[in-house]
């Protein structure tokens, strides 16, 4: 029931007791007006800033229409709010304001002693409390940090990052105190959590704002994923093994991965990043490599897209793992290479995102040059579904990396006549659409799967799975290892939920070398999350591998093993996401939200209801120290029993800190783990 108390200047807006909205002369709820907003592009990184801002806040009211259900109030004929009910959530729209408008500040209610979760994927804090916090979709760069490595990573990379930035920020967030709100906007928004309320800043008018509540925190959850949308599950194959990373060719691969089932690793499926040839300096994956192409340019020599020399034989490969149980995917991205056939064939059909004089909009990385497909035209989407069908599904491939959501430039011109500034956000909701309506259409739902980077609210509606970018191949708690626990956790309470990175990470520079110690601690919590894929990194030569190494390889083995022999857990996790909204990646407070102590913790989560895992994420750590809530915890290496406190254990290698309940009805098949799978 919504209810409207009126004040001597002003109004309470209430929604079954609970504050959204309050609203007087001194202290106005809203304000709207315009700026001139100015973006900073470099590569994948953006600086937004507004300056010229005349911003006017709306003290006068009038409530239209006060009912039980519906709430309409007009804002001194310039803005005009309306409230409704529907399916036990508040829809908050706003319309008759004048088109110019760019800039919009709403201001909700808060409470001083809660805590803030979710707007997307976070890599550091998880309590945003006291933050402010802008969302907008960019590649979230390298260094991070602030000593001389960042430094050295930001000059390395050309795309610097910083504590906010991110690939999937989401306008969305869950209370402490059991409340949750979406932000239905593809524009820039800042959300300050500093204030006696949270105040919310876009650069132009939301579309909805919903705001819901639960009786407590797994009902808060389920109530926002139910509103925003879940991910449909991923193909049960998934769960058989590793999602193996290998490149260098048909024969480097086949090598390899003989080597890896011979030391007894699961392997459901091959992942190789470079099918399509390489370009640029170093090792980037060309989509589309062109045949003929000048030597150093690309590593495809002569023969159909599909990687040429590296490749030759490649439908031939793809069916023959496939005998032998393991899939094949590959890597895409919505940018073309200039010099091959795909982009030759597009720009011909004015298929690409345009420049201001009408050219091609040609960006530019790593030496090397792209078009944009325009994913705002309809005639461009069809194009690239038919292109994705033809060169990846029709060859065998049983799923791929749906890279780059996030390029789209903010001065381009689409067909669509939208302004960019205002598609970009969206662009990578567009990109995983093209990707889930091409394997709809080929009839492959229940085969295939695709997982992207980047993303937006609705994200989660269209996007299969999702990886955490690209880390470092350290430990370090802004870019490393470290990084993707609180990324996991906070994606998860901002709606996503199959989720994974990188095992070892993925950039190296100068020094920086993947040791076998942070490949190895990697991969022992990869094999508690959703999917375990592996990646030899973007300079594979001068990093830790594990099928070079043979300690490397036999924890690999270890690993996989336990991750394959979780599919029955892996399958009722899956499950209770699609049912409760409840993400597989779970901070500890959605199951024991009375325990104060359970919001102070980053870097350990719960795996579904019953594990709660705590990676080794500091080198040279023989000890894992961690908090175990009110319950009766199983060491799952030793058997021995714990209960609610800070405990230590031993950590060796291939055995991270992972405890089971004692209730649980996976009980026996955590316990057989401990007894049947191979030991180091």
């Amino acid at each position: 029931m919504i209810k409207i108390e009126t004040l001597q200047e002003g109004f309470v807006l209430l929604v079954e007791g609970r504050k959204v909205l309050s609203h007087s002369r001194r202290s106005p709820c809203v304000e709207i007006g315009r700026a001139e907003n100015i973006v900073k592009q470099s590569k994948a990184s953006f600086r937004l800033r507004r300056k010229h801002v005349q911003g006017q806040s709306l003290r006068g009211f009038k409530i239209v229409e006060n009912g039980p259900d519906f709430v309409a109030i007009d804002f001194e004929g310039r803005l005009r709010m309306a409230a409704s009910l529907k399916d036990g959530a508040l829809h908050i729209s706003f319309s008759r304001y004048d088109s110019s408008v760019n800039l919009f500040r709403l201001r909700l209610a808060a409470q001083a002693d809660e805590r803030i979760y979710g707007c997307g994927e976070r890599y550091s804090r998880l309590d945003l409390k006291l933050s402010r916090v802008p969302l907008w979709v960019e590649d979230r760069g390298l260094g991070r940090g602030r000593g001389l490595m960042a430094r050295i990573a930001r000059r390395a990379s050309g795309a610097s990052g910083d504590r906010n930035s991110t690939y999937f920020p989401v306008p969305a967030f869950i209370s402490s105190k059991n409340y949750w709100c979406a932000i239905d906007t593809s524009s820039f928004v800042t959300i300050d959590f500093r204030r006696t309320q949270t105040l919310v800043d876009a650069w132009a008018v939301p579309r909805e704002l919903v705001v819901g509540s639960g009786k407590g925190a797994p009902e808060s959850l389920g109530g926002m994923t139910a509103a925003i949308g879940r991910q449909p599950p991923p193909p049960s194959w998934c769960y058989d093994g590793a999602l193996l990373g290998l490149v260098g060719g048909g024969a480097a691969i086949e090598r390899k991965l003989r080597g890896v089932l011979d030391a007894g690793a699961k392997v459901s499926a091959v992942w190789a990043s470079d099918w399509c040839g390489r370009r640029g300096q170093g090792r980037m994956a060309a989509w589309d490599a062109p045949s003929g192409a000048p030597s150093g340019l690309y590593e495809a020599a002569e023969g159909h897209r599909g990687g040429g020399a590296l490749y030759p034989d490649l439908e031939r490969d793809i069916a023959g793992l496939r005998a032998r149980g393991i899939r094949f995917l590959g890597y895409i991205n919505p940018l073309l290479s200039t010099e091959g056939e795909l982009y030759a064939q597009a720009s011909a059909e004015g298929l690409c995102v345009k420049d201001r004089e009408g050219r091609d909009y040609i960006v530019s990385s790593a030496g090397a040059t792209s078009a944009l497909v325009d994913l705002s035209s309809a005639q461009a989407l069809a194009w690239l579904k038919g292109t994705i069908k033809r060169e990846l599904l029709e060859r065998g491939m049983s799923g791929w990396m749906a890279d780059g959501g996030e390029c789209l430039p903010t001065d381009a011109v689409l067909a669509s006549g939208e302004s960019a500034l205002l598609a970009h956000n969206r662009w990578p909701l567009l990109w995983a659409q093209a990707n889930r309506e091409a394997i709809e259409e080929f009839g492959a739902v229940n085969e295939t799967i695709f997982f992207v980077r980047s993303g937006w609210l609705g994200s989660s509606k269209q996007a299969q799975a999702v990886w955490a970018g690209d880390q470092l191949v350290d430990f370090s708690r802004e870019d490393g290892l470290a990084s993707v626990v609180p990324a996991g956790l906070s994606l998860g309470l901002s709606g996503i939920g199959f989720w994974h990175s990188d095992v070892g990470g993925s950039s190296s520079f100068a020094w920086l070398r993947r040791s076998p110690e942070c490949l190895g601690r990697w991969t022992e919590m990869a094999a508690f999350t959703p999917f375990f894929r592996s990646s030899e990194g973007l300079r594979p030569e001068g990093n830790a591998q594990f099928w070079r190494d043979a300690a490397s390889l036999a924890l690999f083995a270890r690993m996989s093993e336990v991750y394959a022999e979780l599919k029955p857990y892996h399958i009722s996790v899956a499950a209770e996401y699609l049912a409760k909204g409840l993400p597989p990646l779970r901070h500890p407070w959605i199951h024991y939200e009375d325990d104060a102590r359970t919001h102070r913790l980053t870097y350990q989560y719960l795996y579904g209801r019953d594990l709660m895992v705590a990676p080794v994420v500091e080198a040279a750590r023989a000890l894992t120290e961690l908090y175990l809530p009110e319950d009766e915890w199983v060491h799952l290496w030793s058997s021995r029993v714990f209960r609610r406190g800070m405990v230590q254990v031993e950590s060796p290698p291939g055995c991270p800190a992972v405890f089971y309940r004692a209730s649980s009805p996976f009980a026996s098949l955590f316990d057989a783990i401990r007894r049947t799978v191979r030991r180091l």
